[in-house]
């Protein structure tokens, strides 16, 4: 399932990322890889507040769209 549809709070693992290639390098270069865990902290108008190895990250919904939980 795509991350957007996650539980704000809850630990999810990484299954794989979609996208183009310059979206899985974007993606990659920020931490979010296969089997890396992230948290939703915050949820705001489909942009997402995640919790990746220890650092807050924000994306926007589309590129969160591409990771698969």
């Amino acid at each position: 399932m795509p991350l957007t549809l996650m539980d704000q709070g809850k630990m999810f693992m990484i299954k794989r990322i979609g996208g183009r290639d310059d979206t899985r390098k974007r993606l990659a270069e920020l931490g979010l890889v296969s089997g890396e865990t992230v948290s939703i902290i915050s949820a705001q108008a489909g942009d997402l507040i995640l919790n990746v190895k220890g650092a807050r990250l924000a994306l926007t919904r589309e590129m969160a769209q591409h990771i698969m939980v």
